[in-house]
């Protein structure tokens, strides 16, 4: 791997996690810890992160915890009309899990007017959204707190689903393809979205097309994991007949 991927995937991981620490890198990546902290200070001057004893921090995470901010807000309009479409295959009396992340917060915005309906999350934005909303049982896991991405992970995490049962998991990515599958950019989040698609009767991946293609730090699995995917209008046709030839079920929204 050349520097400069190696320094984008390093960014990348503390982009969701908030931190990182320099030994985890270099066994991570599998170069000297003076190679790390050379790739700290290369990010640090561009203003990306802060170094502290023994790793580093993303800059300004702090103020988007406390005004309960997502990092990622990029390409906006796409989620929030894959949420538009997201909402038809919600119904009254639904068990569905949100995973944390953007694309799922905009779903977690539109929920409102239905009865009974139970919704299981992972992610402590989408629980202060919903928690007072009329007819929604919400439930919260535990775990290890991630500041950018204002999520619960790790095994007590994944822990938390051990016998409960969904109709529904509305599941996020950082990237797909068809080589790595579903990949993601933290290795403590695998554990809770396998156990999220192990107790769901249906999987939704909601993705914007910019996903596609992309690959990121860990592979989750292949996209058999995946029911079907919805996404906006600007994915290729070439990549809606790729993933029906993997029996994925590709729902697009228009933006």
């Amino acid at each position: 791997m050349l520097p400069n991927q190696r320094r984008e995937k390093i960014l990348e991981l503390i982009k969701e996690d908030g931190h990182a620490k320099v030994q985890d890198l270099s066994r991570i990546f599998k170069v000297t810890e003076v190679t790390i902290r050379q790739d700290l200070e290369k990010l640090e001057s561009e203003g990306l992160i802060e170094r502290e004893h023994g790793g580093a921090i993303l800059s300004n995470v702090g103020s988007n915890v406390k005004n309960i901010a997502l990092q990622n807000q990029s390409n906006m309009s796409a989620k929030m009309a894959i949420a538009q479409k997201a909402l038809t295959y919600i119904e009254d009396g639904d068990t569905i899990i949100l995973d944390s992340g953007s694309t799922t917060t905009e779903i977690a915005k539109l929920i409102s007017g239905f009865k009974n309906l139970t919704v299981i999350t992972n992610a402590l934005n989408i629980a202060l959204i919903l928690g007072a909303t009329p007819g929604v049982n919400l439930m919260v896991t535990g775990g290890e707190f991630k500041p950018p991405t204002l999520s619960l992970t790790g095994q007590k995490s994944a822990d938390f689903f051990n016998n409960l049962n969904a109709d529904k998991l509305f599941l996020a990515t950082a990237g797909i393809s068809l080589k790595a599958g579903l990949t993601y950019p933290s290795i403590s989040d695998l554990c809770v979205k396998r156990a999220m698609i192990d107790s769901s009767d249906e999987v939704f991946l909601v993705a914007d097309s910019s996903k596609i293609g992309l690959n990121s730090f860990a592979s989750l699995g292949a996209l058999s994991l995946i029911h079907h995917l919805i996404t906006d209008s600007d994915i290729s046709k070439e990549n809606v007949n790729m993933l029906k030839e993997h029996d994925v079920d590709c729902i697009i929204a228009t933006i």
